[in-house]
């Protein structure tokens, strides 16, 4: 979330006890009214229960023009749009229920940590939010609207909502930063598990010679079996993650900045930008006429082949995969020397590759801004436009880049005739060859 876009009634900070004697934070009196007959107390500081009306802390705001467009209507709206947006259906007329759905519901209980219970309103007046606060959490999350009747929340949710207030309520996050890393949390996740699901899939479908529709059924009984082992990796992973993260934040980051500044004037396009980094792009030649051709299985092989090609060798290089698209694959490291080998490595894999075609791959070494796990400046612009000015099966860099390699043996410069390229006037690219050495080394 933009700060221009944030808004204070996101109810999230902290508040001094001569705002809100009782540490209810910014539960609007129509919204935070008693819940249902028989849903729990809400309590705070032993204070209000379900039948208190909670006051409001920002009853002065302005009111958020962004959620007015987005709930006005909301009572109103379809709340199906995922499985794990609406409440368990009841069981048949016939009092039974199909193995399919019991399986499916035996396992949503696990994930959820138990039987849903608690409407959206519940949940919000249990953390001392808003409703209006509340969402713009869980829509960071990347969860679906809910109306105030679908009973879809369970203890768990509660929980975790409190998890995130509080950082904010300590005074660890701002509000901004609590919505900001939520929606990074929500948006990657999301994106692991339809990754995970689809492998998985495509692994049954492969093994067992189901269709797509059977493996699918069939995945339902063996996630139980995988839950915490996925999880466990999970939390494994993004520990080491993290860990390399502050690695590069803490140890090498003001010698990445001082080696960026060789053979520079200080006025550059990108001095202004915090980061010191080799951008790098690979993108396969003649994709596209390759996919038409393709049925389904072939250009998923393609396309998953591509990807854990690129990814294997920026890893070994000590680089950072940031995003694929389709055919194309941008990458950072931290080093132009790092940098330089990872893209050597790529374009001679695809060279030597019985299946992929070959790619034009070109890197930059300058600034960046790195932000909402992906990166911004010309730097990322000048690598894309070299990237489409190069052959099949070349690298090329930038003349300042190639200032940057020219002494380092293990590379070999050729300088190209200029070009002229929009957003930049004229470029001098450079050909960047291997030199001694054997380059990146695959296990």
């Amino acid at each position: 979330m933009n700060a221009e876009n944030a808004h204070p009634d996101t109810g999230l900070r902290p508040v001094g006890p001569s705002d809100l004697p009782e540490a209810i934070f910014d539960a609007s009196p129509l919204e935070a009214t008693a819940p249902a007959s028989g849903a729990p107390e809400v309590v705070a500081n032993g204070h209000h229960t379900a039948n208190d009306t909670v006051p409001n802390a920002d009853s002065d705001a302005a009111p958020d023009s962004d959620a007015d467009d987005d709930d006005s209507d909301d009572d109103s709206e379809d709340s199906s749009g995922t499985a794990d947006s609406v409440a368990p259906s009841a069981a048949p007329a016939t009092g039974t229920m199909s193995t399919d759905r019991l399986a499916a519901r035996a396992l949503e209980h696990r994930l959820l940590g138990g039987e849903r219970k608690l409407r959206r309103r519940e949940v919000a007046a249990g953390a001392g939010l808003s409703l209006l606060s509340a969402r713009k959490l869980w829509r960071a999350l990347g969860f679906p609207n809910l109306g105030d009747e679908d009973v879809a929340f369970t203890e768990r949710d509660q929980a975790a909502l409190n998890t995130i207030v509080d950082q904010v309520r300590t005074g660890k996050l701002t509000e901004e930063a609590a919505i900001s890393v939520t929606r990074a949390i929500g948006q990657m996740t999301d994106r692991m598990v339809v990754w995970q699901i689809e492998a998985l899939v495509e692994d049954m479908v492969h093994q067992q010679g189901v269709t797509d529709a059977v493996a699918r059924k069939r995945l339902v009984d063996l996630l139980p079996s995988l839950v915490d082992a996925l999880e466990e990796m999970l939390v494994y992973s993004w520990r080491r993650q993290l860990n390399a993260g502050v690695q590069r934040l803490a140890v090498r980051a003001e010698a990445g900045l001082a080696s960026s500044e060789e053979g520079r004037e200080g006025d550059e396009d990108d001095a202004p930008l915090p980061l010191a980094r080799g951008v790098g792009f690979a993108d396969l030649v003649s994709y596209t006429s390759l996919s038409r051709r393709m049925n389904e299985k072939t250009l998923a092989q393609l396309v998953q082949r591509f990807e854990n090609k690129c990814a294997e060798i920026i890893s070994v290089g000590g680089g950072r995969l940031v995003k694929t698209v389709g055919d194309e694959v941008l990458y950072i490291a931290e080093t132009p020397a790092a940098c330089a080998e990872i893209s050597l490595a790529l374009s001679q894999a695809f060279n030597e590759d019985e299946i992929l075609p070959q790619a034009r791959v070109a890197m930059v070494w300058g600034r960046i801004l790195s932000r909402l796990g992906d990166i911004y400046g010309p730097t990322v612009n000048l690598a894309a436009r070299l990237t489409s000015l190069a052959d099949p099966g070349t690298v090329l860099v930038d003349s300042m880049t190639a200032a940057a390699l020219e002494h380092d043996e293990r590379f070999v410069l050729l300088p190209r005739a200029a070009e002229n390229v929009r957003g930049f006037g004229e470029i001098h690219p450079v050909e960047l060859q291997r030199g001694r050495g054997k380059g990146l080394v695959l296990d």
